[in-house]
């Protein structure tokens, strides 16, 4: 089972409630101010609070994975509650962009298609007691969204407002924002195609793990039926 793949850890003694979990909290209450403020597109205070509000929540997720894993606090709720956090952020970033015409919505649909099937597949995963979190491709593909969002939320168009002669240089960060943008997208379709990889692997583990288990060996039944102390120990083995 790879790093990003684990066992549900339903007898484990680390506290839900501690720091890295209460920033993950704060990233998902983050989320619908800095969508209200977005969307006040003739304000240049408003969108300016949501760009620092984005930064805040940015922040935390650069700090709370940290936390948990140098402070031995993670959890489950961690591991389900992040990467749900990230995705509500970025996409209602993306979505905030392309309401606004800086990206086309075709960008954003397929960061949304991909995400929320990423999700799903975690969802079936954790029910069947697997948690699957974010693999490095898609700690990168996270990273270069919120570059990307970074950038492109920045109220630009307020320092042409300001003064017609800023128009070039503006321009100029606009379209880097957009190419980041595209890198963006490139590395998200990527990690999720690495995700639908990894879950089929997965399917294919389990099967045969049950196929394994509901085969009996003929060779171990009849050395258990030789050897009765040895007996009660393969029918624990099986259980477990």
């Amino acid at each position: 089972m790879s790093d990003n793949v684990s066992r549900v850890q339903r007898d484990s003694k680390v506290p839900v409630v501690n720091l890295p979990n209460a920033l993950t909290v704060l990233r998902l209450i983050l989320v619908p101010v800095f969508v209200v403020l977005g969307l006040q597109s003739k304000s240049w205070t408003a969108l300016w609070a949501a760009f620092v509000v984005f930064a805040v929540a940015a922040i935390t997720d650069r700090f709370d994975g940290e936390l948990a894993r140098s402070w031995g606090q993670i959890t489950d709720f961690g591991r389900i509650a992040d990467p749900i956090a990230d995705k509500a952020l970025t996409l209602c970033g993306f979505g905030l962009l392309s309401y606004q015409g800086f990206l086309p919505w075709w960008v954003t649909i397929l960061i949304a298609v991909r995400e929320l099937g990423i999700t799903a597949m975690r969802a079936f995963f954790l029910r069947r007691g697997v948690v699957v979190s974010a693999n490095q491709a898609g700690k990168l593909k996270t990273f270069m969204q919120i570059v990307a969002l970074g950038v492109l939320l920045i109220p630009w168009a307020h320092f042409t407002a300001l003064s017609e002669t800023n128009e070039g240089w503006v321009v100029v960060v606009i379209h880097l924002g957009q190419a980041l943008a595209g890198v963006a997208l490139a590395l998200t379709l990527y990690s999720g195609f690495m995700y639908v990889l990894e879950g089929v692997r997965l399917m294919r583990g389990s099967g045969g793990s049950e196929d394994e288990s509901s085969t009996p060996d003929a060779s171990v039944n009849e050395e258990a039926s030789k050897e009765p102390s040895k007996r009660g120990f393969a029918g624990q083995h099986v259980q477990s």
